[in-house]
């Protein structure tokens, strides 16, 4: 892979420790970039992140990575902390904004477990797309998203 992209290995591993952290982030982080989404209602802002979370979970590199890195992260602790740390509390951190805004237009309370709620989400769809290796209904996103926002909703 060093060859290919025109720099030795020490390149790679400055930036990645390992093959693993590497593969994680070149397939599971490419909408972590987008800001978060505004669409005005909680239902709205999930369904197109969840929407991005399909696409990214059913992509043919996925499939193909998935059952390694599962594999190395029941393995290696310290893998699964880096994990964590490196790329998916950036990503959580940014995904809060969305959340923020549902409690200030009344729609969650603040008490409202966020991080359960996107392990729930975040969950769902891997379960559905990454795990079980079923094609999503294109309504996939949609529907989770109605679900669990009406499910958080102050009543």
């Amino acid at each position: 892979m060093a060859a290919r992209a025109g720099v030795g290995k020490d390149t790679i591993y400055r930036r990645w420790s390992g093959k693993p952290e590497l593969v994680f982030e070149a397939v599971f982080t490419t909408t972590d970039d987008a800001p978060p989404p505004d669409t005005g209602t909680l239902a709205g802002d999930l369904t197109v992140l969840l929407q991005g979370l399909v696409d990214e979970f059913r992509a043919p590199a996925a499939a193909a990575a998935l059952p390694g890195l599962l594999a190395d992260f029941a393995a290696d602790p310290e893998l699964k902390a880096r994990i964590r740390s490196d790329f998916l509390a950036p990503s959580k951190e940014r995904l809060l904004v969305v959340f923020e805004r549902a409690v200030l237009r009344g729609e969650i309370a603040p008490e409202t477990p966020v991080d359960l709620v996107l392990d729930t989400l975040a969950g769902a769809v891997f379960f559905h797309v990454g795990l079980v290796g079923e094609s999503p209904d294109p309504q996939l996103a949609a529907l989770l998203a109605a679900v669990v926002a009406k499910g958080i909703e102050v009543r």
